[in-house]
């Protein structure tokens, strides 16, 4: 059976909403990611972070909860962390992407039977919602951060275009504007909406 990992990368967070904290709204995107990856059937789940970072990952993961301290918070560290745990596949997702369905990261693990990565933009870009592999990871896929990862950043690394699959895209929450993307109607990510006034 293949073991797969979904894990939740602490991202450097650069706007925040007036009115509230820089920090409560880091930790609040934060939480929201780590309580749906727990909540994952298919896959177990994990929060990679800097040593800077190892706080606030504690402080939101769930008990039992793996937490991969990374030198750097790009994929590569994160892969060969959970290569090195015994996983098959792993699927890195952005730790601001709090109302992300469930439904989307199971799309960005499915390619993985037929293709060595997969990555799911973000909308509006630059950049990815997040990236899968088989692992260990290919040697041609480079130590990007999420901001970078585009589908055709890792398509032009790639030996062939066509081994990199795109996935469904979403929102990252990233500046002020990426707040009309929020759907009230969607179920989770109560920590974030609790900040934004319900």
């Amino acid at each position: 059976m293949v073991k797969r990992i979904v894990v939740a990368l602490l991202v450097p967070v650069s706007w925040h909403p007036p009115g509230t904290a820089a920090a409560a709204w880091r930790a609040a995107l934060a939480e929201d990611v780590a309580d749906l990856l727990a909540r994952l059937a298919q896959a177990e789940s994990a929060i990679a972070a800097t040593a800077a970072d190892r706080a606030l990952a504690e402080e939101i993961a769930w008990p039992g909860m793996r937490i991969y301290e990374v030198p750097t918070a790009t994929v590569r560290p994160v892969f060969a962390a959970a290569a090195a745990d015994g996983f098959d596949e792993a699927a890195i997702v952005a730790a601001d992407a709090p109302d992300v369905p469930g439904m989307i990261l199971g799309k960005l693990l499915r390619p993985l039977s037929a293709k060595p990565v997969a990555v799911a933009p973000a909308v509006p870009g630059p950049g990815a919602l997040g990236v899968a592999a088989r692992l260990p990871a290919p040697d041609w896929l480079p130590d990007l951060d999420l901001d970078a990862a585009a589908p055709m950043a890792l398509r032009r690394d790639a030996p062939q275009p066509s081994l990199v699959e795109s996935t469904p895209d979403w929102h990252r929450l990233r500046g002020p504007a990426d707040l009309s993307a929020l759907d009230p109607a969607l179920e989770g990510w109560e920590a974030t909406r609790a900040l934004l006034g319900g």
